[in-house]
């Protein structure tokens, strides 16, 4: 660990990520027009460089639990997916660099939600951003979650 609390391993990633955000410098910039990502299934993510992007793990699949349940329940359904997702591709939960969040229900929905949330995040968290959403394609799923992850 560093002096600010960030191994040297979040560190890369974290200089990985605004790199192929174009936030490098203007050295970097010149580049950026013949820059491709270089992708590939990872098992589930997407992978570019070190980068993993995972996307739209619903809260609710009635092949894996008959009723809807909760934000909370779903919450921790669709991170536990994430979780899985992310090691078979050679990360890890505390890998995770950013969480979006589209929560059905908001006022009612997001204490649950983040309570679920914190106990798979409990050190290095992720910057999360989170949508109101009216619903999804399947009646009773509360929420979707996305990610983007590293991996060395």
């Amino acid at each position: 660990m560093t002096e600010n609390g960030q191994s040297s391993s979040r560190r890369r990633a974290l200089r990985s990520a605004a790199m192929a955000l174009g936030l490098g410098g203007m050295a970097q910039a010149q580049n950026v027009e013949a820059w491709a990502p270089k992708k590939a299934s990872a098992g589930g993510p997407i992978r570019s460089g070190h980068l993993l992007f995972l996307s739209g793990i619903g809260g609710w699949y009635p092949e894996r639990r008959p009723k809807p349940g909760d934000a909370k329940q779903q919450t921790g359904d669709a991170l536990t997916i994430m979780k899985a997702a992310l090691e078979k591709a050679g990360s890890s939960m505390e890998n995770v660099l950013k969480v979006q969040v589209a929560l059905v229900d908001p006022e009612k929905n997001w204490e649950p939600m983040d309570e679920a949330y914190n106990t798979f995040f409990t050190k290095n968290k992720p910057v999360r951003s989170y949508f109101g959403s009216t619903g999804f394609r399947r009646p009773g799923q509360l929420l979707q979650i996305d990610c983007i992850a590293y991996v060395d």
